[in-house]
């Protein structure tokens, strides 16, 4: 697919520059906290886009009657373990991808016919690499927000891990980080299958993750490409710990082995090929006429539910005014 005029991608751009250079004139609107409407997508592009984006960056809603946008929609849902909104929300795109895979049983069944919705697993980005170069100088390591209040199952799970393997808790960049451990450890407080897998394999990294669904067995093989424990299992985790630190033969193995299979498949340029070949598969236009012609249905149905219950939420402020005025705005 390469746009006739330009692409709106609002949010977070996600694989957007794999895009733009297989010939995608992008332009990006970051999204504040407020809302934005159709004038505000004209404005921003120059012109009225081809295509619009929406990649979630994990906020409230913040497009106004985006059933209403006249262009072909698409919106790329990753947070689904934390908004339960977004099986909603979907219905007012022309297609929508979902991350999390085995979240997507909640999307079907609804007005989106379930062959405009498709599994778009993370990625490692091209920036992710081996750096042999670098000491490993950690035996167990995790890189990411440990914090009692925000993560708090994180924060217990790696403080009693801490007990009983020697585990180092950092945080910073990622791709500095990861080559100093022998073994990485990857946890999910709400059981996704996030960022962390792909970003460890793609630096080369022997990974430890917890087996958590959403088609992780399906992309890669335990034992072969990374390690799988049971979610929350400290002594699961200490035990394996054991085992791998005095076997260096079987960590380079599967490390090199994750990182063949994130090289193969799982990239940024791979989803971005994959994206656009799935639109290449459909009627965009015809999509989005489908969509206007049931616009007041999928307000009435889906969106004002979630305008609604955010109007409640935020009682007495701004916010709750302006999704009560967008819930009205039939």
């Amino acid at each position: 697919m390469a746009p006739s005029s330009c692409v709106a991608w609002a949010g977070n751009p996600y694989f957007s520059n794999r895009l733009s250079a297989r010939g995608w004139r992008i332009v990006h609107i970051p999204l504040a906290d407020a809302f934005i409407g159709w004038d505000d997508v004209v404005a921003a592009c120059g012109g009225e886009p081809s295509l619009f984006v929406l990649g979630d960056r994990s906020s409230v809603p913040l497009l106004r009657s985006v059933e209403r946008f006249p262009c072909p929609t698409v919106a790329i849902f990753v947070d689904t373990h934390i908004h339960s909104w977004h099986p909603l929300y979907a219905q007012g795109f022309d297609l929508a991808t979902v991350a999390m895979r085995d979240h997507i049983a909640a999307f079907r069944g609804r007005l989106l016919p379930d062959d405009r919705l498709r599994w778009l697993p993370l990625f490692a980005r091209s920036e992710d690499k081996p750096r042999p170069e670098i000491e490993q100088a950690h035996d167990l390591l995790f890189v990411g927000k440990v914090d009692a209040e925000l993560t708090p199952g994180r924060y217990r799970f790696l403080h009693d891990l801490a007990e009983r393997a020697p585990l180092t808790m950092l945080r910073g960049p990622y791709r500095e980080l990861f080559p100093t451990g022998k073994l990485i450890l990857n946890e999910s407080e709400r059981g996704d299958l996030n960022f962390r897998v792909f970003e460890a394999l793609g630096c080369g990294c022997c990974l430890l993750t917890p087996d958590v669904g959403h088609g992780l067995r399906e992309l890669f093989t335990d034992g072969e490409d990374l390690f799988l424990y049971p979610p929350g299992d400290a002594d699961a985790v200490a035990a394996l710990t054991r085992q791998l630190l005095d076997d260096e033969a079987t960590r380079r193995r599967v490390a090199a082995s994750g990182l063949a299979k994130v090289d193969a498949a799982h990239r940024d340029f791979h989803r971005a090929e994959q994206f656009e070949q799935w639109l290449d598969g459909f009627d965009l236009p015809a999509l989005a006429a489908h969509r206007l012609a049931n616009a007041r249905r999928i307000k009435r149905e889906f969106l004002n539910v979630i305008y609604l219950h955010l109007a409640e939420s935020y009682a007495g402020t701004r916010t709750a005014a302006l999704y009560l005025r967008e819930a009205k705005s039939l």
